[in-house]
């Protein structure tokens, strides 16, 4: 089942999902007028939407999409340090997958490779209506 995630906050953010794994993801974001806060400072709140899209599409991957979706249960985020430009890369790797849940773990980081954000998002895996 193809997703369009153009009309979403992922495609609102600029949100481009770069590589697909088994338990592996990776997508990058712009630092701009749209994921900037007023201070000039990456929004935490960007960096989690992208740490969730990572883990959600890379959950994804992992369901019989005719079947299942999986959806944001839980998330939590550290911000470590500040981008005022450029591009943030996520990478988004599984740690655990259940029949109902899984966790993963994403850390984003700038075009230097500093680290930026680390976060740990837990998917429910739901079914869909049949």
């Amino acid at each position: 089942m193809e997703i369009n995630m153009d009309n979403s906050l992922i495609g609102t953010l600029g949100i481009e999902m770069k590589e697909y794994g088994d338990g592996k993801i990776i997508a990058t974001m712009p630092v701009d007028e749209r994921t900037r806060q007023p201070y000039g400072l990456l929004h935490g709140g960007a960096s989690v939407a992208l740490a969730e899209s990572v883990a959600s599409a890379g959950g994804m991957q992992l369901v019989d999409q005719t079947k299942q979706a999986v959806v944001g249960l839980e998330i939590n985020a550290n911000h470590v340090r500040g981008v005022r430009s450029g591009f943030v890369t996520a990478e988004g790797n599984i740690i655990h997958r259940g029949r109902t849940t899984m966790v993963w773990d994403v850390k984003i980081r700038d075009e230097e490779d500093h680290l930026i954000c680390i976060s740990r998002c837990t998917l429910a895996i739901i079914d869909l209506p049949k």
